[in-house]
């Protein structure tokens, strides 16, 4: 497969990304407690929309589809800000569980741009190149703006009494028996840490 390959498929990963946050961060925007919070993810969609706009420019350079590929890593990644906004914590916990969530959406898409960069360049695509770090500083300013308002949600956060344990749900139950598969997997290689190299 060729490196153009590999970037327009890496683009329709980024593509199907942000055509899923469009619909996701309404959703976290409503279900924050924090007015600080609700404005970040109502202005970050804004963003996210003219990210969607540039990928089909994008697109239109490449003389190809944006649409063809599902992004399942986004996918698992919005589940898990569905996750967080199920929760039933009160206060300053509960907008922790989403910054959580949004800083993990964010560092994805970092990850995803800075790779299609680095493939556009090599491949001598700079109009592509400059559109596509557009997007990328708008998600590097997004998680410095998270990361900045989190602060002072966390530190109240930490202040707060802790609740008592409540029963776990069927999904949290399926989620921790998930975890000790996990962990029972890679109990061979942690043991052993050469060999898994």
């Amino acid at each position: 497969m060729a490196l153009k390959d590999v970037l327009i498929d890496e683009l329709r990963d980024m593509y199907s990304a942000e055509n899923q946050l469009v619909k996701a961060l309404p959703k976290l925007a409503k279900g924050a407690k924090s007015p600080k919070l609700k404005q970040l993810f109502a202005a970050h969609l804004e963003e996210t929309k003219r990210q969607v706009e540039r990928l089909k420019k994008v697109f239109l350079d490449l003389g190809e589809k944006p649409t063809g590929q599902h992004c399942n890593g986004m996918e698992g990644v919005i589940e898990e800000s569905k996750e967080a906004l199920e929760k039933d914590e009160e206060g300053a916990s509960f907008d922790s569980g989403l910054i959580g969530a949004a800083l993990r959406t964010e560092h994805y898409e970092i990850a995803g741009y800075e790779a299609c960069i680095s493939m556009a360049t090599m491949l001598g695509m700079t109009k592509i190149a400059k559109l596509l770090n557009s997007n990328l500083k708008e998600e590097l300013g997004a998680a410095r703006k998270i990361t900045a308002a989190g602060a002072p949600i966390m530190k109240q956060s930490a202040a707060e009494p802790e609740e008592p344990k409540k029963p776990k749900t069927g999904k949290e139950k399926y989620s921790a028996k998930k975890s000790k598969e996990d962990e029972a997997k890679a109990a061979p290689d942690l043991e052993n840490p050469s060999s898994a190299m």
